[in-house]
């Protein structure tokens, strides 16, 4: 009965009595769920999702890799099931099985604790290395467990960490680390510190000698893996939802007080701030560890016919698409500048679903955001591997917002610088796509080095060992342009454009009027044809009749005939000859 019936009946308790006896009856029933709960946990049919606080069924949550099927919640995982979800059968060698406990500053009763970590989870310490193959390809593998004194890192765990990395170095082998911790162990002090150096100088060396590390990360990630060899991969991948900072919630209010908002440290805040390339689902885990491997994989000593041979395509325009491209009339600069800024012109990603096998996207320049305006990533074209990098301007009001309308902040050049220098620490060739009307200019811009970003993307794009091709496939604005259009060539589509600045700009600063932005644009030599005679592009892309929705496969289909041809030239030679080449270009300017 509520208390209204009470009143009704004539039963008038006093409302503090009320109250009391309300909550030892809830009080009741919560303890007979609970036991009920407990009841289901211990006959092992049951489980409690860390998530939803759920109990589901353990049979159905295994079967969806420790995945909640109620919310989505990812349980957190032992040793050996992490292991079975990634290496092929019978394939894990465990390495460094049997070093010695260490307690460096005889703290008291560290070593029991040690102890008693070791009998509950079956596991020498808080880190399990070793080699494996996924899918019949060789890396070493490495997964900590939080079950292990929340896999804090001791000097244990960084020698076992440092000697794999420096064993795979040996084998030139990749490297992948399923990083969770809560950070630095305690009770090894100062010795706990050094690992962080120590594990980074091994990773250090093991990128020098051009080889892949990847770390993925689990919940949680915290403390000082984080700032190290977690956070130090050149493919950073993380599970949906994973607690990942450097300062935990709990510590940041103990230390200053600050409340920290809901999904502060999770792996998708982590995504959009541009820390991490990508979340990671359970059930695609071995598939991406595969396609990593392979398409980091150096390609240098393979030849062209290796990735194409006998694969059966080439190009050729259709009757129809010919006849139109023949018919189509020659247009002024001003009628080039008015096409190519209509938000219906394809966008590189129309031409790339035509071009590349498959395209995985990368996310973010490691210190600030995930830069829309710019995208970049793996793509295979007929087997081999390439970088892509894109402007992306948006095909709607909303995603043109969202994508900044093309015009990269400071953090979209140093995501594609970043993914450069990767392609060439793996000898990858690099394929960019241009189409802004410049970089954006406001005071985020300015605040956070607009100038510098755009200069060391031109230092550094200068040096690449790797061929970069660079294609205008509509605006090419100024130096926002030329920051990923540093090329062994550069090409055209033919109704794009590539200018000092815009024609509203340069009629503005030189007559002083930018309602003559239709004359200015007459004179200023901005069209492929122009400078195709001025010798800043070498090739011409024909639009057959004007690009659209129509002829996007057709143009697609010609420029991937004639990236296969730029790679094939580039294919044997020297990183050094191909980044002089690339100087000489740009010298004779």
């Amino acid at each position: 009965m509520d208390k209204s019936e009470h009143v009704k009946s004539g039963r008038r308790f006093p409302i503090n009595l009320y109250n009391k006896l309300e909550e030892k009856l809830r009080n009741k029933a919560e303890d007979t769920q609970e036991k009920s709960e407990e009841a289901k946990a211990e006959d092992n049919s049951q489980i409690k999702c860390p998530k939803c606080g759920k109990m589901v069924d353990r049979t159905r949550v295994v079967k969806k890799k420790y995945v909640c099927y109620e919310c989505g919640g990812y349980f957190r995982i032992k040793t050996n099931n992490r292991i079975r979800m990634v290496a092929d059968p019978k394939s894990f060698e465990p390495w460094f099985e049997d070093m010695e406990v260490s307690n460096p500053l005889d703290y008291e009763g560290y070593e029991d604790k040690l102890a008693a970590a070791r009998e509950k989870t079956g596991l020498s310490e808080a880190v399990t290395v070793g080699r494996c193959k996924v899918f019949g390809e060789d890396i070493v593998l490495g997964v900590c467990d939080s079950r292990f004194m929340m896999a804090s890192m001791g000097h244990v765990v960084g020698e076992k960490i440092t000697k794999a990395i420096e064993r795979a170095t040996q084998l030139r082998l990749p490297v992948f680390l399923f990083c969770c911790s809560g950070g630095a162990r305690m009770q090894e002090g100062i010795v706990s510190l050094m690992q962080m150096a120590k594990t980074s100088a091994a990773i250090k060396k093991h990128g020098d000698a051009g080889l892949l590390y990847c770390s993925i990360l689990t919940d949680p990630t915290t403390g000082g893996v984080t700032a190290s060899f977690a956070m130090l991969g050149d493919v950073i991948m993380a599970e949906p939802g994973a607690l990942i900072g450097f300062a935990g919630p709990r510590v940041i209010k103990q230390t200053i007080g600050q409340e920290l908002p809901e999904g502060f440290q999770t792996s998708e805040f982590l995504v959009e701030h541009g820390f991490v390339d990508g979340i990671v689902l359970r059930e695609n885990l071995k598939k991406t560890i595969h396609f990593l491997i392979k398409s980091h994989q150096g390609t240098g000593k393979k030849t062209y016919a290796d990735f194409c041979e006998d694969h059966g395509f080439r190009f050729e325009l259709s009757e129809e698409l010919k006849e139109q491209s023949w018919k189509s009339r020659p247009r002024s600069a001003w009628e080039k500048v008015k096409a190519v800024r209509q938000v219906e012109r394809p966008a590189a990603t129309d031409y790339m679903e035509h071009i590349f096998d498959v395209f995985v996207e990368a996310h973010g320049d490691r210190g600030f955001h995930d830069d829309k305006a710019l995208i970049g990533g793996i793509g295979f074209i007929e087997g081999q591997p390439v970088t892509v990098i894109a402007d992306l301007k948006g095909k709607d009001f909303k995603e043109c917002q969202e994508r900044n309308f093309g015009m990269p902040l400071p953090e979209g050049y140093r995501k594609a610088l970043r993914l450069m220098k990767q392609a060439e620490k793996f000898n990858r060739p690099i394929v960019s796509f241009v189409n802004t009307s410049g970089a954006f200019c406001g005071l985020e811009a300015e605040e956070r080095g607009q100038g510098e970003a755009i200069a060391r993307n031109l230092l550094e794009m200068s040096g690449l060992k790797v061929p970069v091709l660079c294609i205008l496939i509509g605006e090419g604005g100024s130096g926002g342009a030329l920051a990923t259009a540093v090329g062994n060539e550069v090409w055209m589509m033919e109704n794009a454009t590539y200018s000092i600045l815009s024609p509203e700009g340069f009629a503005s600063i030189l007559w002083k009027d930018s309602n003559r932005a239709q004359e200015a644009s007459e004179v200023m030599n901005i069209t492929a044809q122009d400078l195709k005679r001025l010798g800043v592009i070498e090739r011409i892309i024909p639009e057959f009749g004007g690009a659209d929705k129509k002829t996007a496969e057709a143009i697609a289909g010609y420029m991937k005939e004639h990236i296969k041809e730029f790679l094939e030239k580039y294919d044997g030679k020297t990183g050094d000859w191909i980044a002089e080449q690339r100087y000489q270009r740009f010298r004779n300017f």
